[in-house]
């Protein structure tokens, strides 16, 4: 990874490049394709915060946030979380340092906008699945599940 890595906002000028990312095939059922989070982004607009990585020019990956949400989803308001939805790092670029830099993006987000002190996010279980990257970033499993994903957060200091 470079030191010109910077997140950019999805536009018509992006788009077919940021649906156009593709992740390995053995992690396709891992992570929902792009066209699939920017359509989510669309519907929840004061949550979501979709984002094109990029390596200079180079387009690198993809990363969803979210933020306030009602995590229990019962309405209450009580359980008000933020993190990371979804992070698509490309086939050919991936072990290289991108997705430590979208979680460090979003972990920055969080602070600048709420004061946050949490991210959460989720991941599919398993052998091949993201966990080994997450925690080794310092994610805690919560010990919750979402569907059938793991909860993870990191401190945020």
């Amino acid at each position: 990874m470079t030191t010109t890595c910077r997140l950019e906002k999805i536009s018509p000028a992006n788009f077919d490049v940021a649906t156009g990312l593709r992740v390995r095939p053995d992690q396709e059922h891992l992570v929902a394709p792009v066209v699939k989070s920017l359509a989510e982004a669309y519907v929840h607009p004061g949550t979501a915060w979709p984002r094109l990585i990029l390596d200079g020019d180079r387009p690198v990956g993809f990363l969803m946030a979210y933020f306030d949400i009602d995590f229990a989803g019962n309405g209450k308001g009580t359980d008000i979380r933020s993190g990371l939805w979804r992070l698509n790092i490309a086939a050919g670029e991936q072990g290289r340092g991108y997705g430590r830099f979208a979680v460090e993006c979003v972990a920055a987000e969080i602070r600048r906008r709420r004061g946050g002190t949490r991210l959460t996010t989720t991941w599919h279980p398993g052998e091949g699945g993201p966990e080994g990257f997450y925690l080794g970033l310092g994610f805690l499993s919560t010990g919750e599940t979402s569907g059938d994903q793991t909860v993870g957060e990191l401190k945020l200091l």
